[in-house]
This record gives structure tokens, C-alpha cells and sequence, in this order.
């Protein structure tokens, strides 16, 4: 795997803004599902989702940066084939994973907005367990057909990885046999997948954004939008990236935009999750807050 520039002077900067962001990504996550394990006033629904998203978000970093941090100090890495399609088998899993839970997060706010009296009803501890099993258990099995596809591959042409970790475009452009399938099969899955979690994310923010209409005051309008305002912003971010990276012909797909577009989905949307939707929270902050307290009195004592 080639990584970014074997420019000697970049390898310490690029080395430690992709090890803080780790670190930060690892911590934060992390602090966001201990909090949330804690203290009885965050074990919600919409938390309960957050607490998923963040256990994604540790996995999802973790499958490439200890490997692209070795390949930013050595200016290459050398990855076995098994290794090479158990990165991939992984990184598509909690890929698919990320957007089945955010459509799950935009039904979650589509029933806080839209029919809050019986919102603890619908959204009960079984129907968020199951909503959640739904993204996990989905995420693994749609990561199968293109692995298994890109594991029959033969690579005659070279063994270079064009990426910093192995993705299935790379492999694709550096296979010497029909592609076809593999692009068909991605494709499907894009449609069937991607696009239903898309038009239904849609379909939940319709109906989010008609009843915030309908509030006649300002103040409650701006209450409501403020509620759904950060997944929105994530939702946005992330179909963005994936369709930029994702939703084009193998042909016309550029590998050294592609790496730039990866970072920000790999490594820096995993890092900001927590800020936009928990730690400028006030309930999550008061949480922070009480924490701290927590430990300085057990300290002190």
C-alpha cells in the first residue's frame, strides 16, 4: 500500500494529526458510551442510538489508522491477501452499519417531533434493541458479497495498492479480469441499501420539517430543529462522501481524490460525531461535569 507521499519531511506531521486524531476519535467515543452507561438520565433512545454510533465509530477507525499510521512512518506496508479482504470484509460492515443506524436515528426523531405523546411507547427498550441488532447483524451480511466477489479476483497487472487501506475500488482497478460482477453487485447493493436507508431518512425529515412548521412560535420551532439539526448535519456529511466515492464507474474514479474523500469519512466524521451530537449537549455536559466531580471527590477522599 503507497499511503499519501513518501516526502520525508511530511511523514512526523502526517504521522501525529493522524495519531491525535485517533487518539481524540478513541477517546471521545468512549467517554460518550461510559457517560451514557452511567448515569440513568442518558439512557434514552436517542442515546441508546448514540451509544451504538459510537461503538461504530471506535471500530470503524480502528480497522485502518494502526495500519495507516505504519504506513505514514514507513512510506509503504506490506498487507497480506487474507488481511487485505478481512480489512475490507470489516470496513464495509461497520460502513453499512453507519448509515442502517443513522436511518434508525432519523425514525427515532421523526417519532420525538412528529407524535411525542406516545414517542417512550413506540420507541420502547425491545424496538431499540431490535433496530440496533437490525444495523449490526445487516452490516455483517452485506459486507459478504463484495469481499467474497473481490477475494476471486486475480491481480496480474501489479501488486501496488494505490490507498491506505485496502478498498474495494483500488483492488478493482488493479485487477486483470472482468469486473463486471463486483460493480454489479456494489451496484445493487447501493440501490437496495443505500438508497432505501436514503429515501427513508427523507421521508422521516418531510414530515420532521412540515410539523416544525406548524409550531407557531419561534422559540419552539427553534427547540424542535435543534433536536434533529446534528443528525441531519452528520446525515448530510456522510451520503455525501459515500456517494462521491462510491456511486461512480471504476473508470472515471480517480484514486488520489478518493484517499482524500476517505480521510474524511475514515477518520475525521468518526472524530466529530461526538461533538455534534453529544458534547455540546447540555445533558451530556452536565454529565461531563458530574463525572468530573465524581472522580475529584473519590480522589480527594
Amino acid at each position: 500500500m503507497l499511503g499519501f507521499s513518501n516526502n520525508q519531511e511530511l511523514k512526523i506531521p502526517l504521522f501525529l494529526l493522524f495519531l491525535v486524531i485517533y487518539v481524540f476519535t478513541v477517546f471521545s467515543n468512549f467517554l460518550i458510551i461510559s457517560l451514557i452507561s452511567l448515569y440513568s438520565h442518558l439512557q434514552k433512545p436517542m442515546y441508546f442510538f448514540i451509544c451504538n454510533m459510537s461503538s461504530i465509530d471506535i471500530c470503524y477507525s480502528t480497522v485502518t489508522t494502526p495500519n495507516l499510521l505504519q504506513l505514514v512512518l514507513k512510506g509503504f506496508q506490506r498487507i497480506s491477501f487474507q488481511d487485505c479482504m478481512t480489512q475490507l470484509f470489516f470496513f464495509n460492515s461497520f460502513g453499512s452499519m453507519e448509515y442502517m443506524l443513522l436511518t434508525s436515528m432519523a425514525y427515532d426523531r421523526y417519532v420525538a417531533i412528529c407524535h411525542p405523546l406516545s414517542y417512550y411507547r413506540v420507541m420502547s427498550r425491545k424496538a431499540c434493541f431490535w433496530l440496533s441488532m437490525a444495523a449490526w447483524t445487516s452490516g455483517f451480511t452485506a459486507a459478504l458479497p463484495v469481499t467474497i466477489l473481490s477475494s476471486d479476483l486475480t491481480f496480474c497487472a501489479s501488486n501496488v495498492i494505490n490507498h491506505f487501506f485496502c478498498d474495494v475500488t483500488p483492488l478493482l482497478k488493479l485487477s486483470c479480469t472482468d469486473t463486471t460482477p463486483i460493480e454489479l453487485a456494489m451496484f445493487t447493493e447501493g440501490v437496495v441499501l443505500l438508497f432505501s436507508c436514503f429515501l427513508l431518512t427523507v421521508m422521516s425529515y418531510v414530515y420532521i420539517i412540515s410539523a416544525i412548521l406548524q409550531i407557531q412560535s419561534t422559540e419552539g420551532r427553534h427547540k424542535a430543529f435543534s433536536t434533529c439539526g446534528s443528525h441531519l448535519t452528520v446525515v448530510t456529511l456522510f451520503y455525501f462522501l459515500v456517494v462521491c466515492v462510491y456511486m461512480k464507474p471504476t473508470s472515471s474514479y480517480s484514486l488520489d481524490v478518493g484517499k482524500i474523500l476517505s480521510v474524511l469519512y475514515v477518520n475525521v466524521i468518526p472524530m466529530l460525531n461526538p461533538f455534534i451530537y453529544s458534547l455540546r449537549n447540555k445533558d451530556v455536559k452536565d454529565a461531563v461535569i458530574k463525572l468530573y466531580k465524581d472522580r475529584l471527590h473519590k480522589n480527594w477522599f
